[in-house]
């Protein structure tokens, strides 16, 4: 085949392969085998490799690039992108529904549509071919996602029609993979993934193409600006499909509330038996132009608002009450459940916190109960509906599960703790905890790594795994011979770390991220924090008389002092660090939610940067809470407390 030849082969492989594509991911009407699919794939792929300059950025080979450096370049949207205003009862709707009457004269035309719980995308194309994706950031910049977002296979490369245009919709991943996913990951012995959003996010912002393209993200685009846009949403949507996008089927006109509200009690029932997540209905003004009258506020279109579904929850049979032993000893008891489908996943276990919860909710084993999930996150037992006849309190066990050791309440504390220090689990929780991306950071050791070492007698504490050998790894269970040489390596190179990350590493009871910021922000060296004394450690603010004896007693423990020298004489260097200032000092602050401009570990950095406190929960001293998308319980709490909510774009601002 000569070079005009290969030319036209390769375009008609590309429109032929596309054509597939879009049956197969788009309209799940495939036409020909995966075998066939394949053998076109191949032959495109060989093609292009004998004739590199032939190569069309629309091409099927060309959705997975190379890696990107660390960190994003920024996108300026062409429009500000706004986020909706929520309603999370029929009566919020109607106070809408009011507004926009009142400017309108008449009660409009709604589009009804699924609320995709997903991750908001904004794809340009130029002369029909895709340029560059973002996402929604800040609603004025983005992120440059654009890599990630060419490896998802229902998102055209190239258009029908030469035009410039910019789309905009929800990338998701679907129930089943985000299943398979945290199975592989649970056999492997890796953290879960929470949730299908939170895993879709992440996978859009991998810096490798490759990750991304491993799992099966999927899109639903809803709307378009740059074109000559159609009148109303239920045009959008049909010219969407004519360019070759997937929208969502499951939208609709309603010519009322009364069909408004009937579309909502459908899908809240129904939504559990979709393949992907939803929480809730987008319900917009149907008539473009009627947008156009109704405007905007700074933060929401008038034209729509997001009706939120209440917490789903389900009935289901408490078949046993285990115990889990933390990396402190602390027993925490958790409810095995009948399987239960749950907000878009399996649900089998629900933690119970502690003996004390339980006997409050007399919670016991056999025992009928309604479960939710709290933030649509979490599951959580609501009440029990039903007891087991003859069944009894459920007590907490005098001996350790894991190592038969005695089992201690100590006063003033609601939590059981193993009193063994030798136990197994709390040694390997301890540990896995040490490695982990917040304290040590140590890449390719993960718990199941940890118990390996422990059970194979390579290390007995956190100072000895500086001292293992890539032969030691690499007789591990799994683990190649480069794998090997790779974590050996993240080892080597953590001898330097920061004083807060070393406090929070050590694992000391009641020292979470921010006691350890706070401490290292208040000494600045680890040889004052070793020093100080249980007065001194209690003037710290925000760390009580509790916090205070914790961290003097581990320090001048045995264990605690013999660990810091066995630390000092492998060359572990902390650093020190300057005490921070700035115009948030003094505030605390409350994160809840999900962040779209950033995490809620960044957003934590930034504000501890300039001075402030981040706090796990919500109390009279909070002096803001941070709400992002289903912001939970947090938020309720902030508001009965009269604590002052910020949004992402507020805290920005303030930052």
């Amino acid at each position: 085949m000569d070079k005009a030849e290969a030319k036209k082969r390769i375009s008609e492989l590309i429109k032929e392969i596309n054509y597939h594509n879009r049956q197969y991911y788009i309209l799940d009407k495939p036409e020909i085998s995966d075998n066939h699919y394949d053998a076109l794939y191949n032959e495109l792929v060989a093609l292009e490799k004998d004739y590199p300059e032939l190569i069309q950025s629309d091409s099927p080979s060309q959705r997975v690039g190379g890696k990107v450096k660390a960190g994003f370049r920024e996108i300026k949207h062409s429009k500000k992108r706004l986020s909706l205003e929520d309603a999370f009862s029929w009566e919020e709707f109607s106070e809408f529904n009011d507004r926009v009457i009142k400017l309108l004269g008449s009660e409009p035309e709604y589009t009804c549509e699924l609320k995709i719980d997903g991750l908001q995308i904004v794809i340009s194309y130029e002369k029909g071919l895709f340029k560059e994706a973002a996402t929604r950031g800040d609603g004025v910049v983005g992120e440059d996602v654009s890599h990630t977002v060419r490896t998802i296979r229902d998102i055209p490369m190239s258009l029908p029609e030469p035009i410039d245009i910019t789309v905009s919709g929800e990338i998701y991943i679907d129930t089943k993979e985000f299943e398979r996913i945290n199975e592989e990951r649970e056999k492997a012995e890796e953290e879960l993934y929470a949730n299908p959003r939170n895993l879709a996010a992440g996978t859009v912002r991998q810096l490798d193409p490759q990750v991304a393209s491993s799992r099966k993200l999927s899109s639903f685009i809803y709307d378009l600006i740059g074109s000559k846009a159609p009148k109303n949403q239920k045009g959008i949507f049909e010219y969407l499909n004519k360019l070759g996008f997937k929208t969502n089927a499951n939208h609709k006109v309603c010519k009322s509330c009364d069909e408004v509200n009937k579309f909502i009690e459908q899908w809240d029932k129904k939504r559990e038996k979709l393949s992907y997540k939803t929480d809730g209905i987008v319900i917009k003004v149907n008539d473009l132009a009627l947008r156009e009258k109704l405007g905007e506020t700074a933060k929401s279109p008038r034209w729509a608002i997001a009706y939120k579904f209440p917490a789903e929850q389900k009935e289901t049979i408490i078949k046993d009450i285990t115990v889990q032993v933390g990396r402190t000893g602390v027993l925490t008891p958790v409810a095995e459940l009948g399987a239960v489908q749950l907000a878009g996943t399996t649900v089998k276990r629900a933690t119970l916190h502690n003996a004390d919860e339980i006997k409050r909710k007399d919670v016991r084993i056999g025992d009928t109960v309604i479960v939710q999930k709290a933030g649509d996150i979490i599951p959580e037992i609501v009440k029990v509906i039903k007891h087991k006849s003859n069944s009894k309190p459920w007590q907490m066990p005098q001996k350790c599960p894991i190592c038969g050791g005695k089992v201690v309440k100590v006063e003033g504390e609601a939590a059981h703790r193993c009193a063994n220090k030798n136990c197994n689990t709390v040694k390997l929780r301890s540990l896995s905890h040490f490695v982990s991306r917040d304290a040590f950071d140590i890449e390719g050791l993960g718990e199941r790594q940890v118990k390996q070492l422990l059970d194979a007698g390579f290390i007995k504490d956190a100072a000895d795994l500086f001292s293992i050998t890539k032969e030691q790894v690499k007789s591990l269970d799994r683990q190649a011979d480069k794998s090997a040489e790779n974590v050996v390596k993240s080892i080597g190179s953590r001898k330097g770390i920061s004083l807060d990350r070393f406090i929070f590493a050590l694992g000391i009871r009641n020292i979470g991220k921010q006691t350890a910021i706070d401490l290292a922000n208040h000494f600045g060296s680890l040889s004052k924090v070793k020093n100080a004394s249980i007065e001194e450690l209690s003037q710290v603010e925000g760390i009580a008389d509790v916090v205070a004896n914790s961290i003097h007693d581990y320090l001048r423990s045995d264990e605690g002092e013999d660990l810091l020298k066995k630390f000092k004489s492998i060359g572990i260097k902390v650093g020190k660090t300057k005490k921070a200032g700035g115009k948030l000092s003094g505030k605390i602050f409350v994160l809840t939610g999900t962040l779209e401009k950033f995490t809620r570990d960044e957003a934590g950095a930034k504000i501890r940067a300039l001075g402030g406190r981040v706090s796990s929960s919500v109390s009279k001293e909070t002096s803001f809470a941070v709400a992002g998308k289903s912001p939970g319980s947090k938020a309720s709490m902030a508001n009965k407390l009269g604590v002052q909510i910020l949004s992402e774009d507020e805290l920005l601002k303030m930052i």
